[in-house]
Protein backbone atom coordinates (compact mmCIF):
# COMPACT_ATOMS: atom_id res chain seq x y z
CA UNK A 1 0.00 0.00 0.00
CA UNK A 2 1.72 3.25 -1.14
CA UNK A 3 2.04 6.04 1.36
CA UNK A 4 -0.56 8.79 0.83
CA UNK A 5 0.93 11.84 -0.80
CA UNK A 6 0.42 15.11 1.14
CA UNK A 7 -0.02 17.07 -2.10
CA UNK A 8 -3.75 17.61 -2.60
CA UNK A 9 -5.39 20.49 -4.42
CA UNK A 10 -8.36 22.28 -2.89
CA UNK A 11 -10.50 25.06 -4.33
CA UNK A 12 -7.41 27.16 -5.12
CA UNK A 13 -4.23 25.11 -5.22
CA UNK A 14 -2.28 23.02 -2.73
CA UNK A 15 -1.83 24.51 0.74
CA UNK A 16 -0.11 23.17 3.81
CA UNK A 17 1.62 24.11 7.04
CA UNK A 18 5.19 25.26 6.51
CA UNK A 19 7.76 22.63 7.59
CA UNK A 20 4.99 20.10 8.23
CA UNK A 21 3.63 19.06 4.85
CA UNK A 22 4.66 22.15 2.88
CA UNK A 23 8.37 21.35 2.66
CA UNK A 24 11.11 21.80 0.06
CA UNK A 25 11.00 18.06 -0.71
CA UNK A 26 7.24 18.11 -1.32
CA UNK A 27 7.44 21.30 -3.38
CA UNK A 28 10.00 19.56 -5.62
CA UNK A 29 7.59 16.65 -6.03
CA UNK A 30 4.78 19.04 -7.02
CA UNK A 31 7.10 20.79 -9.49
CA UNK A 32 8.15 17.51 -11.10
CA UNK A 33 4.50 16.44 -11.36
CA UNK A 34 3.80 19.72 -13.14
CA UNK A 35 6.70 19.15 -15.55
CA UNK A 36 5.38 15.67 -16.37
CA UNK A 37 1.87 17.09 -16.83
CA UNK A 38 3.07 19.73 -19.30
CA UNK A 39 5.02 17.09 -21.22
CA UNK A 40 1.89 14.95 -21.45
CA UNK A 41 0.09 17.93 -22.96
CA UNK A 42 3.03 18.79 -25.20
CA UNK A 43 3.10 22.41 -24.01
CA UNK A 44 6.36 22.39 -22.05
CA UNK A 45 8.10 24.37 -24.80
CA UNK A 46 5.98 27.44 -24.07
CA UNK A 47 7.44 27.96 -20.62
CA UNK A 48 5.91 28.72 -17.22
CA UNK A 49 5.54 31.99 -15.31
CA UNK A 50 6.76 31.57 -11.71
CA UNK A 51 6.08 33.99 -8.88
CA UNK A 52 5.76 34.14 -5.10
CA UNK A 53 4.16 36.12 -2.29
CA UNK A 54 5.62 37.65 0.89
CA UNK A 55 5.30 34.59 3.15
CA UNK A 56 8.11 32.90 5.01
CA UNK A 57 10.48 31.19 2.50
CA UNK A 58 8.16 31.82 -0.47
CA UNK A 59 11.01 33.03 -2.67
CA UNK A 60 13.10 29.97 -1.77
CA UNK A 61 10.19 27.63 -2.51
CA UNK A 62 9.78 29.37 -5.88
CA UNK A 63 13.48 28.80 -6.59
CA UNK A 64 12.96 25.07 -5.97
CA UNK A 65 10.12 25.03 -8.51
CA UNK A 66 12.31 26.81 -11.06
CA UNK A 67 15.23 24.43 -10.47
CA UNK A 68 13.08 21.33 -11.04
CA UNK A 69 11.28 22.72 -14.10
CA UNK A 70 14.56 23.93 -15.64
CA UNK A 71 16.13 20.49 -15.11
CA UNK A 72 13.20 19.07 -17.11
CA UNK A 73 13.84 21.57 -19.89
CA UNK A 74 10.89 23.85 -19.08
CA UNK A 75 11.77 27.54 -19.36
CA UNK A 76 10.69 29.72 -16.44
CA UNK A 77 9.71 33.39 -16.63
CA UNK A 78 10.59 34.34 -13.06
CA UNK A 79 8.96 37.35 -11.37
CA UNK A 80 11.59 39.46 -9.64
CA UNK A 81 9.48 40.61 -6.69
CA UNK A 82 6.41 39.38 -4.75
CA UNK A 83 3.70 39.26 -7.39
CA UNK A 84 -0.11 39.12 -7.19
CA UNK A 85 -1.93 36.10 -8.57
CA UNK A 86 -3.90 38.18 -11.14
CA UNK A 87 -0.65 39.72 -12.44
CA UNK A 88 0.79 36.24 -12.97
CA UNK A 89 -2.42 35.18 -14.72
CA UNK A 90 -2.14 38.22 -16.99
CA UNK A 91 1.47 37.36 -17.85
CA UNK A 92 0.49 33.77 -18.71
CA UNK A 93 -1.96 35.06 -21.29
CA UNK A 94 0.35 37.81 -22.58
CA UNK A 95 3.17 35.35 -23.22
CA UNK A 96 0.95 32.44 -24.32
CA UNK A 97 2.79 30.44 -21.68
CA UNK A 98 1.93 26.87 -20.76
CA UNK A 99 0.82 28.04 -17.31
CA UNK A 100 1.96 29.69 -14.13
CA UNK A 101 2.97 28.80 -10.60
CA UNK A 102 2.55 31.13 -7.65
CA UNK A 103 3.95 30.19 -4.26
CA UNK A 104 1.25 31.58 -2.00
CA UNK A 105 -1.35 30.59 0.56
CA UNK A 106 -3.44 33.64 -0.37
CA UNK A 107 -5.48 34.78 2.67
CA UNK A 108 -4.63 31.84 4.97
CA UNK A 109 -2.85 32.36 8.33
CA UNK A 110 0.94 32.85 8.30
CA UNK A 111 1.81 29.26 9.27
CA UNK A 112 0.59 28.18 5.82
CA UNK A 113 2.13 28.35 2.40
CA UNK A 114 0.88 26.98 -0.88
CA UNK A 115 1.29 26.40 -4.58
CA UNK A 116 -1.22 27.71 -7.09
CA UNK A 117 -1.05 26.36 -10.62
CA UNK A 118 -2.81 28.30 -13.36
CA UNK A 119 -3.02 26.54 -16.74
CA UNK A 120 -2.59 28.16 -20.12
CA UNK A 121 -6.01 29.86 -20.08
CA UNK A 122 -5.01 31.87 -17.00
CA UNK A 123 -7.74 30.77 -14.59
CA UNK A 124 -7.52 28.45 -11.58
CA UNK A 125 -6.88 24.85 -12.56
CA UNK A 126 -10.05 22.81 -13.09
CA UNK A 127 -10.61 19.48 -11.29
CA UNK A 128 -9.49 17.33 -14.21
CA UNK A 129 -6.13 19.14 -14.14
CA UNK A 130 -5.59 19.03 -10.39
CA UNK A 131 -6.65 15.39 -10.22
CA UNK A 132 -4.02 14.48 -12.80
CA UNK A 133 -1.38 16.49 -10.93
CA UNK A 134 -2.26 14.63 -7.72
CA UNK A 135 -1.92 11.25 -9.47
CA UNK A 136 1.48 12.19 -10.89
CA UNK A 137 2.61 13.52 -7.50
CA UNK A 138 1.52 10.29 -5.79
CA UNK A 139 3.49 8.22 -8.30
CA UNK A 140 6.61 10.33 -7.71
CA UNK A 141 6.08 10.29 -3.94
CA UNK A 142 5.72 6.49 -3.88
CA UNK A 143 9.05 6.09 -5.66
CA UNK A 144 10.65 8.51 -3.15
CA UNK A 145 13.35 9.56 -5.59
CA UNK A 146 16.01 12.16 -5.13
CA UNK A 147 14.56 14.77 -7.45
CA UNK A 148 17.29 16.51 -9.43
CA UNK A 149 17.32 20.26 -9.90
CA UNK A 150 19.34 22.55 -12.13
CA UNK A 151 21.47 25.28 -10.61
CA UNK A 152 19.69 28.58 -11.32
CA UNK A 153 22.77 30.33 -12.69
CA UNK A 154 23.39 27.46 -15.08
CA UNK A 155 19.73 27.45 -16.03
CA UNK A 156 19.95 31.16 -16.81
CA UNK A 157 22.95 30.65 -19.11
CA UNK A 158 20.91 28.02 -20.97
CA UNK A 159 17.98 30.42 -21.38
CA UNK A 160 15.79 28.42 -19.03
CA UNK A 161 15.46 31.21 -16.45
CA UNK A 162 14.22 34.55 -17.75
CA UNK A 163 13.72 37.38 -15.20
CA UNK A 164 10.49 39.32 -15.80
CA UNK A 165 8.56 42.24 -14.34
CA UNK A 166 4.97 41.73 -15.52
CA UNK A 167 3.45 44.70 -13.68
CA UNK A 168 3.58 47.40 -16.38
CA UNK A 169 1.85 45.25 -18.99
CA UNK A 170 -0.79 44.42 -16.38
CA UNK A 171 -1.25 48.11 -15.56
CA UNK A 172 -1.77 48.88 -19.24
CA UNK A 173 -4.60 46.35 -19.33
CA UNK A 174 -6.19 47.90 -16.23
CA UNK A 175 -6.25 51.21 -18.11
CA UNK A 176 -8.65 49.65 -20.63
CA UNK A 177 -11.21 48.84 -17.93
CA UNK A 178 -11.02 52.11 -15.99
CA UNK A 179 -11.76 55.76 -16.61
CA UNK A 180 -8.84 57.14 -14.66
CA UNK A 181 -9.90 60.71 -15.42
CA UNK A 182 -13.06 60.19 -13.36
CA UNK A 183 -10.90 59.39 -10.35
CA UNK A 184 -8.42 62.21 -10.99
CA UNK A 185 -11.13 64.87 -11.27
CA UNK A 186 -12.79 63.77 -8.02
CA UNK A 187 -9.46 64.05 -6.15
CA UNK A 188 -10.55 61.55 -3.47
CA UNK A 189 -8.82 60.97 -0.15
CA UNK A 190 -7.80 57.31 -0.50
CA UNK A 191 -6.26 54.88 1.98
CA UNK A 192 -4.61 51.74 0.57
CA UNK A 193 -4.04 48.78 2.92
CA UNK A 194 -2.31 45.77 1.36
CA UNK A 195 -1.98 43.76 4.62
CA UNK A 196 1.78 43.18 4.05
CA UNK A 197 1.00 41.22 0.88
CA UNK A 198 1.74 41.44 -2.82
CA UNK A 199 -0.63 44.34 -3.41
CA UNK A 200 2.28 46.55 -2.28
CA UNK A 201 3.86 48.20 -5.29
CA UNK A 202 0.86 47.28 -7.41
CA UNK A 203 -2.42 48.79 -6.17
CA UNK A 204 -0.71 51.83 -4.69
CA UNK A 205 1.74 52.23 -7.60
CA UNK A 206 -0.99 52.03 -10.22
CA UNK A 207 -2.82 54.94 -8.60
CA UNK A 208 0.21 57.11 -7.85
CA UNK A 209 1.65 56.74 -11.36
CA UNK A 210 -1.68 57.97 -12.69
CA UNK A 211 -1.76 61.05 -10.55
CA UNK A 212 -3.99 59.84 -7.71
CA UNK A 213 -2.66 60.61 -4.24
CA UNK A 214 -2.97 57.80 -1.73
CA UNK A 215 -1.94 57.08 1.83
CA UNK A 216 -0.65 53.55 2.35
CA UNK A 217 -0.42 51.18 5.29
CA UNK A 218 1.03 47.71 5.79
CA UNK A 219 3.07 47.89 2.58
CA UNK A 220 6.21 46.35 4.10
CA UNK A 221 6.64 42.59 3.59
CA UNK A 222 5.91 40.79 6.86
CA UNK A 223 5.67 36.98 6.89
CA UNK A 224 3.74 37.14 10.19
CA UNK A 225 1.07 39.51 8.78
CA UNK A 226 0.82 41.18 12.21
CA UNK A 227 -0.11 37.78 13.62
CA UNK A 228 -3.35 37.65 11.62
CA UNK A 229 -4.50 36.05 8.41
CA UNK A 230 -3.93 38.48 5.49
CA UNK A 231 -7.63 38.54 4.64
CA UNK A 232 -9.39 41.86 3.89
CA UNK A 233 -12.36 41.02 6.12
CA UNK A 234 -13.92 43.23 8.84
CA UNK A 235 -11.90 41.70 11.68
CA UNK A 236 -8.54 42.22 9.97
CA UNK A 237 -9.51 45.74 8.80
CA UNK A 238 -10.67 47.05 12.18
CA UNK A 239 -7.75 49.49 12.47
CA UNK A 240 -8.27 50.60 8.87
CA UNK A 241 -11.91 51.34 9.67
CA UNK A 242 -10.82 53.44 12.64
CA UNK A 243 -8.37 55.43 10.49
CA UNK A 244 -11.04 56.07 7.85
CA UNK A 245 -13.39 57.37 10.52
CA UNK A 246 -10.88 59.52 12.38
CA UNK A 247 -9.02 60.96 9.39
CA UNK A 248 -11.96 61.43 7.04
CA UNK A 249 -10.92 59.22 4.13
CA UNK A 250 -13.41 58.91 1.30
CA UNK A 251 -12.60 55.23 0.87
CA UNK A 252 -10.11 52.54 1.90
CA UNK A 253 -9.04 49.81 -0.52
CA UNK A 254 -7.52 46.56 0.72
CA UNK A 255 -6.15 43.38 -0.83
CA UNK A 256 -5.26 40.00 0.64
CA UNK A 257 -1.91 38.18 0.68
CA UNK A 258 -1.76 37.51 -3.06
CA UNK A 259 -4.08 40.40 -4.04
CA UNK A 260 -6.74 38.24 -5.61
CA UNK A 261 -9.34 39.27 -2.99
CA UNK A 262 -10.52 42.74 -2.05
CA UNK A 263 -11.89 44.64 0.91
CA UNK A 264 -13.61 48.02 0.72
CA UNK A 265 -14.24 50.44 3.58
CA UNK A 266 -16.67 53.19 2.67
CA UNK A 267 -16.69 56.81 3.81
CA UNK A 268 -17.58 56.86 7.49
CA UNK A 269 -16.02 53.45 8.12
CA UNK A 270 -18.67 51.11 6.72
CA UNK A 271 -17.29 47.80 5.47
CA UNK A 272 -18.86 47.05 2.08
CA UNK A 273 -19.83 43.39 1.86
CA UNK A 274 -18.75 41.64 -1.36
CA UNK A 275 -22.35 40.42 -1.74
CA UNK A 276 -23.43 44.06 -1.89
CA UNK A 277 -20.56 45.37 -3.99
CA UNK A 278 -21.18 42.82 -6.74
CA UNK A 279 -24.68 44.20 -7.30
CA UNK A 280 -23.46 47.80 -7.21
CA UNK A 281 -20.63 47.10 -9.65
CA UNK A 282 -22.80 45.15 -12.09
CA UNK A 283 -25.24 48.06 -12.23
CA UNK A 284 -22.39 50.53 -12.75
CA UNK A 285 -20.93 48.48 -15.60
CA UNK A 286 -24.22 48.47 -17.47
CA UNK A 287 -25.84 51.79 -16.52
CA UNK A 288 -22.74 53.99 -16.37
CA UNK A 289 -20.12 52.31 -18.55
CA UNK A 290 -22.46 51.02 -21.28
CA UNK A 291 -21.37 47.40 -21.03
CA UNK A 292 -23.70 44.45 -21.63
CA UNK A 293 -23.76 40.83 -20.60
CA UNK A 294 -24.97 38.35 -18.02
CA UNK A 295 -23.54 37.94 -14.53
CA UNK A 296 -22.09 34.77 -13.05
CA UNK A 297 -22.05 34.07 -9.31
CA UNK A 298 -21.39 31.09 -7.08
CA UNK A 299 -24.22 29.18 -5.43
CA UNK A 300 -23.22 30.75 -2.09
CA UNK A 301 -23.44 34.35 -3.34
CA UNK A 302 -26.29 36.83 -2.82
CA UNK A 303 -29.15 36.98 -5.33
CA UNK A 304 -28.88 40.78 -5.24
CA UNK A 305 -26.91 40.54 -8.46
CA UNK A 306 -29.76 38.48 -9.97
CA UNK A 307 -32.18 41.31 -9.20
CA UNK A 308 -29.85 43.85 -10.78
CA UNK A 309 -29.58 41.62 -13.84
CA UNK A 310 -33.37 41.59 -14.17
CA UNK A 311 -33.41 45.41 -14.03
CA UNK A 312 -31.27 45.45 -17.16
CA UNK A 313 -32.84 42.52 -19.02
CA UNK A 314 -29.92 40.22 -18.24
CA UNK A 315 -29.64 37.00 -16.24
CA UNK A 316 -27.44 35.52 -13.53
CA UNK A 317 -25.63 32.21 -14.01
CA UNK A 318 -25.09 30.07 -10.90
CA UNK A 319 -21.93 27.97 -10.51
CA UNK A 320 -20.32 25.75 -7.92
CA UNK A 321 -18.16 27.38 -5.23
CA UNK A 322 -14.62 28.06 -6.48
CA UNK A 323 -13.46 30.77 -8.85
CA UNK A 324 -12.30 28.15 -11.33
CA UNK A 325 -15.95 27.72 -12.33
CA UNK A 326 -16.58 31.46 -12.52
CA UNK A 327 -13.34 31.96 -14.43
CA UNK A 328 -14.45 29.34 -16.90
CA UNK A 329 -17.69 31.29 -17.49
CA UNK A 330 -15.63 34.41 -18.23
CA UNK A 331 -13.19 32.55 -20.46
CA UNK A 332 -16.05 31.07 -22.48
CA UNK A 333 -17.63 34.51 -22.89
CA UNK A 334 -20.78 33.63 -20.95
CA UNK A 335 -20.63 36.52 -18.49
CA UNK A 336 -19.68 40.17 -18.28
CA UNK A 337 -18.96 40.00 -14.54
CA UNK A 338 -18.20 36.97 -12.40
CA UNK A 339 -18.04 37.19 -8.63
CA UNK A 340 -18.42 35.38 -5.33
CA UNK A 341 -19.30 36.26 -1.75
CA UNK A 342 -15.74 35.51 -0.62
CA UNK A 343 -14.46 38.69 -2.32
CA UNK A 344 -13.38 37.40 -5.71
CA UNK A 345 -14.35 38.97 -9.04
CA UNK A 346 -13.19 39.63 -12.57
CA UNK A 347 -14.56 40.91 -15.87
CA UNK A 348 -14.99 39.57 -19.38
CA UNK A 349 -11.90 40.33 -21.44
CA UNK A 350 -9.67 40.42 -18.38
CA UNK A 351 -7.97 37.49 -16.65
CA UNK A 352 -10.36 34.62 -15.76
CA UNK A 353 -8.98 34.77 -12.23
CA UNK A 354 -9.90 36.73 -9.10
CA UNK A 355 -8.42 40.22 -9.24
CA UNK A 356 -8.56 42.19 -6.00
CA UNK A 357 -6.64 45.10 -7.50
CA UNK A 358 -9.14 45.61 -10.33
CA UNK A 359 -12.02 45.24 -7.87
CA UNK A 360 -10.62 47.99 -5.64
CA UNK A 361 -10.06 50.33 -8.56
CA UNK A 362 -13.59 49.78 -9.88
CA UNK A 363 -14.99 50.54 -6.42
CA UNK A 364 -13.00 53.78 -6.31
CA UNK A 365 -14.16 54.73 -9.80
CA UNK A 366 -17.83 54.11 -8.91
CA UNK A 367 -17.59 56.24 -5.77
CA UNK A 368 -15.86 59.06 -7.66
CA UNK A 369 -18.23 59.02 -10.64
CA UNK A 370 -21.30 59.32 -8.44
CA UNK A 371 -19.73 61.64 -5.83
CA UNK A 372 -21.38 59.61 -3.07
CA UNK A 373 -20.36 56.75 -0.78
CA UNK A 374 -21.00 53.25 -2.07
CA UNK A 375 -23.60 52.89 0.70
CA UNK A 376 -25.71 55.49 -1.12
CA UNK A 377 -25.49 53.51 -4.36
CA UNK A 378 -26.65 50.42 -2.48
CA UNK A 379 -29.62 52.26 -1.00
CA UNK A 380 -30.65 53.62 -4.40
CA UNK A 381 -30.54 50.17 -5.94
CA UNK A 382 -32.43 48.59 -3.05
CA UNK A 383 -35.29 51.03 -3.71
CA UNK A 384 -35.62 49.29 -7.09
CA UNK A 385 -34.76 45.70 -6.22
CA UNK A 386 -35.77 45.45 -2.59
CA UNK A 387 -33.24 44.69 0.19
CA UNK A 388 -31.03 41.61 0.54
CA UNK A 389 -29.58 40.57 3.91
CA UNK A 390 -26.99 37.82 4.17
CA UNK A 391 -25.00 35.93 6.77
CA UNK A 392 -22.38 33.21 6.79
CA UNK A 393 -21.75 30.94 9.76
CA UNK A 394 -19.09 28.26 10.19
CA UNK A 395 -20.47 25.42 12.30
CA UNK A 396 -17.87 22.94 13.62
CA UNK A 397 -18.93 19.30 13.97
CA UNK A 398 -17.38 16.01 15.02
CA UNK A 399 -16.05 14.07 12.00
CA UNK A 400 -17.58 10.93 13.53
CA UNK A 401 -20.99 12.49 12.88
CA UNK A 402 -20.48 12.76 9.13
CA UNK A 403 -23.32 10.31 8.43
CA UNK A 404 -25.72 12.39 10.52
CA UNK A 405 -24.61 15.49 8.66
CA UNK A 406 -25.22 13.78 5.35
CA UNK A 407 -28.76 12.91 6.39
CA UNK A 408 -29.48 16.51 7.35
CA UNK A 409 -28.24 18.04 4.13
CA UNK A 410 -30.06 15.43 2.06
CA UNK A 411 -33.40 16.29 3.67
CA UNK A 412 -36.10 18.13 1.73
CA UNK A 413 -38.19 19.86 4.41
CA UNK A 414 -41.57 21.26 3.42
CA UNK A 415 -40.81 24.58 5.10
CA UNK A 416 -38.18 26.53 6.99
CA UNK A 417 -39.08 28.98 9.76
CA UNK A 418 -42.71 29.00 8.66
CA UNK A 419 -42.25 29.57 4.92
CA UNK A 420 -42.85 26.83 2.36
CA UNK A 421 -40.06 25.37 0.28
CA UNK A 422 -39.90 26.42 -3.38
CA UNK A 423 -36.94 24.38 -4.62
CA UNK A 424 -33.90 22.34 -3.58
CA UNK A 425 -30.54 22.49 -5.37
CA UNK A 426 -27.63 20.12 -4.89
CA UNK A 427 -25.27 21.85 -7.29
CA UNK A 428 -22.78 22.26 -4.43
CA UNK A 429 -23.99 21.26 -0.98
CA UNK A 430 -27.71 21.63 -0.34
CA UNK A 431 -29.52 24.90 -1.07
CA UNK A 432 -33.08 25.30 0.13
CA UNK A 433 -34.91 28.18 -1.60
CA UNK A 434 -38.21 29.33 -0.08
CA UNK A 435 -41.31 30.89 -1.61
CA UNK A 436 -40.42 34.35 -0.27
CA UNK A 437 -37.07 34.28 -2.13
CA UNK A 438 -34.96 33.60 0.95
CA UNK A 439 -32.57 30.65 0.98
CA UNK A 440 -30.24 28.56 3.11
CA UNK A 441 -27.15 26.74 1.81
CA UNK A 442 -25.39 24.05 3.84
CA UNK A 443 -22.03 23.09 2.43
CA UNK A 444 -19.42 20.93 4.20
CA UNK A 445 -15.89 22.28 3.98
CA UNK A 446 -13.50 20.13 2.00
CA UNK A 447 -10.53 21.01 4.22
CA UNK A 448 -11.75 21.12 7.84
CA UNK A 449 -14.54 19.69 10.04
CA UNK A 450 -16.82 22.65 9.45
CA UNK A 451 -20.20 23.10 7.82
CA UNK A 452 -20.51 26.45 6.10
CA UNK A 453 -24.02 27.85 6.41
CA UNK A 454 -25.02 30.67 4.06
CA UNK A 455 -28.36 32.45 4.50
CA UNK A 456 -30.14 35.21 2.60
CA UNK A 457 -33.46 36.89 3.34
CA UNK A 458 -35.32 40.04 2.35
CA UNK A 459 -35.44 41.43 5.90
CA UNK A 460 -33.13 41.31 8.91
CA UNK A 461 -35.90 39.77 11.01
CA UNK A 462 -36.41 36.99 8.51
CA UNK A 463 -32.64 36.43 8.30
CA UNK A 464 -32.41 35.87 12.05
CA UNK A 465 -35.38 33.50 12.02
CA UNK A 466 -33.82 31.39 9.27
CA UNK A 467 -30.46 31.39 10.99
CA UNK A 468 -32.04 30.16 14.24
CA UNK A 469 -33.96 27.45 12.39
CA UNK A 470 -30.87 26.27 10.53
CA UNK A 471 -28.85 26.20 13.75
CA UNK A 472 -31.57 24.09 15.33
CA UNK A 473 -31.35 21.62 12.45
CA UNK A 474 -27.60 21.42 12.90
CA UNK A 475 -27.67 21.38 16.69
CA UNK A 476 -26.81 17.71 17.10
CA UNK A 477 -23.57 18.24 15.20
CA UNK A 478 -22.22 21.17 17.23
CA UNK A 479 -19.10 20.81 19.31
CA UNK A 480 -17.64 23.04 21.98
CA UNK A 481 -14.69 23.95 19.77
CA UNK A 482 -14.62 27.57 18.58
Amino acid sequence: MPRPCPITFGTSGWRGIIADDFTFANVRIAALALAFFLKEKGTQGRGVVVGHDTRFLSEKFADEVVGVLAHEGVACFVCQRPTPTPVIAHEILRRSAAGGVNITASHNPPIYNGLKFSPEWGGPALPETTQRLEVLAQEIYARDPSIPTLDLEEAATKGLVVPVDPSEAYFATLDTFLEVGVIQRANPKVLVDVLHGTGAGHLDRYLTTRGVKVQVRRVNPDPTFDGMAPEPAPEELAETVRIVQEQGFDIALATDGDADRYGIVDRGGTFVLPNVFLGILYHELIAQKGMKGDAARSVATSHFIDAVARLHGQRAIETKVGFKYLGQALWEGKALLAGEESAGLSLKGHVPEKDGILACLLALEAACRNSVPLKSLQESLWLRTGPFYTSRVNLPFEPAKADALRRIIEEEPKELAGVRMASVSRLDGTKWTLEDGSWVLLRPSGTEPVVRMYIEARSEERLRALEAHARELMGALWTSRP
